[in-house]
């Protein structure tokens, strides 16, 4: 594969884990020291994420993807795209379409 293919396919994981609280398949794709904010503004980590999945404080409807964009540089991706979110987020409805950058870098012959 090459490392676009690779990174399509680490998005359409990562998208399936999100879709069904798979934490097993979060915890191999995020690295740990990862942040990033969510649709509520709020900025989380990698330890928070995980824990919202297991405890129920997020419940995902329905999400999908449009508009990928992926550039890359030697062995860092980073992929523009779109989300469409219908989630509930410690009792707060989400529905609504989100901008997100991802930065995908190796580690040890493993994206995260």
């Amino acid at each position: 594969m090459t490392q676009e293919e690779q990174i399509v396919d680490c998005e359409n994981r990562l998208l399936e884990a999100i879709k069904i609280g798979d934490i097993k398949v979060l915890d191999e794709l995020l690295h740990d020291s990862i942040i990033f904010n969510i649709p509520t503004g709020q900025t989380i980590t990698k330890a928070m994420d995980i824990e919202n999945y297991r405890s129920g404080i997020m419940t995902i409807y329905d999400i999908s993807t449009t508009d990928r964009t992926i550039s890359t540089i030697e062995d860092i991706s980073a992929v523009a795209v779109t989300v469409n979110l219908k989630a509930k987020y410690d009792g707060q409805i989400i529905d609504g379409k989100f901008k997100y950058l991802r930065v995908w870098k190796l580690f040890n012959n493993s994206w995260k």
